[in-house]
């Protein structure tokens, strides 16, 4: 649960973002409805709060259905990470389109609300921008200049999510008037000019605000200064009109260093010593989380508090929750953690030849594993959501004939975890999204290391990474102490286990990012920003249908599929000003 302080920061939540002005009448015209915004309850300081506040409340407002901040969807279900689950290919049919690549259409309801969503919490920023530049400030003791910072992070985010999803997108700030906002076309700026606005947003927030923040959940310096690595690092990957990567910026792999390091370097964060306390809500905000989305229960808020309800189908069909089981890892996901008994490195050209049983719990005895595999994958047999006399059944999975028998398990939040509760069919917790952790920091630095050809640096880094692995077993074992399957991870050791040559560095890091972020939506983003999607993904495909009848007609059609289509009603609503995504 949130600690009081911060659950008071987040109850207040602005309910419109209009102004309602009511003037000339009297009786009950002169009532002042609750739930809206006036000019009377955001004038001065305690108004900018309400309004900072609102924009803050924006990151938590996604639901499965308005899906725009873990991405699981977009991220993860479009990748060779995830299926996508549900009773069948009808159940949300858009979600099966986005699976299959094959009939996604520019008017698809989901894709055009993470649209609207995401430029709803950027108009809040904008809105709480406008009135601090109208502030005459008064006490010197308000942070005026932190509470820009704030906003303008907030809205580099908000713009971050839009860049990868859409790539081609309106920029709009507190300085454009609403007549304005109808002349901005979406390719006004480039891809790499979008991400350069979005970096000087996070630069400003961190030389504006401080390192730590007294109310968790606040925009930090460091935050601000992982989140710029994260822009640069997609900015180094510069890309043509069609999507193509054509070129490696080194100068933008430098400055990815640089931020990473001063996250390093300020001591405020570091690695939890069992991988899987970052995906249970009694260890929110601890250590290894950089920046995230706070959630939140029983803080009289509606629906029982600000609860993430982002992930509400993705539980499974046991009886303790009973719906929808979507977001299932796919057989490539389980086979990738499969490792060599020799070496304890992964299989990185073999792991897909042979599919592991979904059904036999021994199976995982048989064959080595990564131990990430039991903290992301719900396998029959094993402990759920390390409950250790808890064990996952083949009956809990809605659709095996299509999906198999596996469930998500990262997301998911055990029945009696405080904070866990059902809203009608569906359910929520007071889960924190994580934005960005520590590891994901380690990981950039050492790719930016690898690309500028400096791999010895960079092998450290992921060894920490692998290190922490190897230790986390505890939390996935039966109540008898005994390992539901036989892990064997080990560091890489240069001219041992591995030549580490920048090739095989390389791989080595692709494969690590996608095992410590498996299912959490960044593996479809990770590949367009190598500009391997294609590949990597007709690939997966070309095993998969024979494997899955129903992904027989999926293709990912290069220069077209690494970014969704600009929705056609924003396109009707600009009278033709947007333009359409290549391929659309």
């Amino acid at each position: 649960m949130l600690p009081i302080k911060f659950r008071s920061f987040v109850k207040v939540i602005v309910v419109a973002v209009c102004i309602v002005m009511l003037s000339g009448c009297e009786g009950f015209l002169d009532y002042k409805p609750k739930g809206v915004v006036n000019e009377e309850n955001i004038s001065g300081a305690d108004g900018i709060e309400r309004l900072t506040t609102a924009a803050y409340a924006s990151l938590g407002n996604s639901d499965w259905l308005y899906s725009y901040e873990s991405n699981w969807l977009y991220g993860s279900v479009r990748s060779d990470d995830a299926y996508k689950g549900g009773g069948a290919l009808s159940d949300q049919a858009e979600m099966d389109w986005y699976e299959r690549f094959v009939f996604i259409r520019e008017d698809q309801g989901y894709q055009h609300r993470a649209w609207q969503s995401l430029f709803a919490g950027i108009e809040r920023a904008n809105l709480a921008l406008r009135k601090i530049n109208e502030l005459e400030v008064q006490d010197q003791s308000y942070p005026l200049q932190e509470r820009i910072a704030e906003m303008r992070f907030l809205r580099a985010h908000f713009y971050f999510r839009l860049v990868i999803l859409f790539k081609q997108v309106p920029w709009i700030d507190e300085t454009v008037s609403t007549e304005a906002v109808q002349e901005i076309s979406n390719v006004e700026f480039t891809r790499d000019q979008l991400l350069d606005k979005i970096a000087a947003e996070f630069q400003f927030a961190k030389d504006n605000l401080p390192d730590e923040q007294e109310d968790v959940g606040r925009a930090s310096a460091v935050a601000a200064a992982a989140y710029l690595a994260r822009t640069r690092l997609y900015q180094a990957y510069e890309q043509d009109e069609n999507h193509n990567v054509v070129n490696i910026n080194t100068e933008r792999l430098n400055q990815v260093i640089a931020e990473a390091d001063y996250v390093i370097d300020s001591g405020k964060h570091q690695l939890f010593d069992d991988f899987g306390k970052n995906f249970i809500t009694e260890y929110d905000n601890g250590p290894e989380s950089v920046f995230a989305v706070q959630h939140s229960f029983d803080d009289g808020a509606a629906q029982g508090g600000r609860m993430n309800y982002e992930h509400g189908l993705n539980y499974n069909m046991a009886s303790e929750y009973g719906c929808c089981w979507f977001h299932i890892p796919s057989h490539n996901l389980v086979n990738a953690f499969k490792t060599d008994e020799n070496t304890g490195l992964p299989l990185f050209d073999t792991f897909n030849d042979e599919m592991v049983s979904d059904t036999d719990p021994d199976a995982y005895l048989q064959q080595t594993f990564d131990p990430r595999l039991s903290h992301t994958v719900a396998i029959p047999g094993h402990p759920f959501k390390y409950d250790s006399d808890w064990l996952y059944q083949e009956g809990w999975a809605r659709q095996p004939e299509l999906y198999g028998h596996h469930s998500t398990m990262k997301e998911v939040q055990h029945p009696d975890q405080q904070g866990t509760q059902s809203w009608g069919p569906f359910w929520g917790s007071a889960k924190n999204v994580d934005v960005i952790r520590y590891d994901d920091v380690l990981l950039m630095k050492a790719e930016a290391l690898i690309e500028l050809g400096r791999e010895d640096e960079a092998l450290p880094l992921i060894n920490m990474i692998r290190n922490r692995a190897a230790n986390s077993t505890d939390m996935v074992r039966y109540s008898d102490g005994s390992a539901p399957a036989d892990y064997n991870i080990e560091p890489y050791q240069d001219g041992d286990n591995i030549n580490w040559t920048q090739e095989n560095a390389r791989e080595a890091l692709r494969w690590e990012r996608r095992l410590e972020f498996a299912m959490e939506s960044w593996r479809f983003f990770d590949l367009v920003r190598w500009g391997i999607a294609e590949e990597v993904l007709n690939d997966y495909f070309a095993v998969e249908q024979q494997r899955k009848t129903y992904l027989r007609e999926a293709q990912f059609v290069a220069n077209k599929n690494e970014y969704l289509p600009i929705p056609q009603q924003e396109i009707v609503l600009s009278e033709g000003l947007y333009e359409q995504n290549p391929g659309y």
